[in-house]
């Protein structure tokens, strides 16, 4: 069994690794290969079945945390059904979810939208509700999703003192982040405080050894109280033999030279640099198949040592170009 941990000034409890339903909820997503992990039938009934075995399999080897979202596809309705027919006892697990972007795909992975973006009082209203009905009462944590300076989320005060509404009456509120500016709008999220105490409790956020520019200011959040859920540590499978990018081949050796040199894989290494940051509560596996949970779970036995961290460092970008990279990054 893992060990747990507290996450921040939330009081959850949690372990160390926890499971993203990003890629389980929906046909189509840009992590790599993600067709090949679903395979052809991709029905929902399928989808579903998929997706149970995959949470099976994170739950026999000690994963405790389970993150979703509005516009995961049926991540919700998925985790539900399998919360519900495993009978898993709220207290034995805890539940996070966002809201924020409307899923618009309609099942199809070659939609020319896949999600919608507001942040608006009334699509908070509307989501935690259709969040809560699912996964209550397991659903112990809410988060905005995709927090930016630029959405105006942060200067909302009638969002704002709507999730403090939500804190008080006992539901932990967090906030996600993405973009080159992840550091900045985490120091926003810092500074907001309503009847006397800071609104969030936990942030998430992007981590990896090619994007690693917020932790500094996730190292702050932590001192501060705050907890916090490390996102896309594999970089949606860049980090990972599947990365074939003739521009990655330089990195992607000395990754498969240092996985090698310890008899690990190149994502198992990749995650143990992130579970290894003293700030990090929770590192998020984005696994789709049970294959991939139980090599993800390997990075917890992974010999680390300092002079790793220092070894990996070249593989860092620039986070414009890290961002910019995403963003072209298909749906498949």
């Amino acid at each position: 069994m893992m060990e747990t941990r507290t996450l921040g000034r939330s009081g959850l409890a949690v372990t160390p690794l926890g499971l993203g339903l990003a890629a389980l909820g929906r046909p189509g997503y840009i992590n790599l290969d993600h067709a090949a992990d679903l395979g052809c039938d991709r029905s929902v009934d399928t989808m579903e079945a998929h997706a149970h075995a995959v949470l099976d399999a994170a739950w026999a080897t000690g994963i405790r945390y389970l993150d979703a979202a509005r516009s995961y596809g049926r991540a919700e309705t998925f985790l539900s059904s399998w919360l519900r027919t495993r009978a898993i006892a709220p207290e034995s697990v805890t539940v996070g979810s966002k809201w924020g972007y409307t899923y618009t795909a309609g099942w199809q992975v070659d939609a020319d939208v896949h999600e919608v973006k507001e942040h608006s009082l009334a699509v908070l209203r509307r989501q935690v509700a259709e969040s809560s009905d699912l996964l209550a009462p397991c659903l112990q944590l809410y988060q905005i999703h995709s927090a930016t300076l630029e959405s105006g989320v942060l200067e909302n005060w009638a969002v704002l003192d709507e999730l403090a509404r939500l804190r008080d009456r006992g539901l932990a509120v967090g906030l996600s982040l993405s973009g080159p500016q992840q550091g900045e709008t985490l120091a926003r999220a810092l500074e907001i405080e309503i009847g006397g105490q800071p609104l969030f409790a936990a942030v998430q956020a992007t981590w990896n050894l090619l994007e690693p520019s917020a932790g500094p200011m996730l190292a702050e959040a932590h001192a501060a109280g705050m907890g916090v859920i490390v996102k896309e540590s594999l970089a949606n499978g860049r980090l990972t033999a599947r990365n074939w990018a003739p521009s990655f081949a330089v990195k992607k050796h000395l990754l498969e030279d240092l996985a090698a040199s310890l008899a690990v894989t190149v994502d198992a290494l990749a995650l143990s640099a992130v579970l290894h940051q003293p700030w990090a509560t929770v590192v998020l596996s984005g696994a789709a198949t049970v294959e991939q949970v139980q090599s993800n779970v390997a990075s917890l036995a992974v010999p680390w040592t300092s002079s790793l961290l220092a070894a990996l460092a070249p593989l860092a970008e620039v986070p414009a170009d890290y961002w910019a990279t995403r963003s072209k990054l298909a749906w498949n």
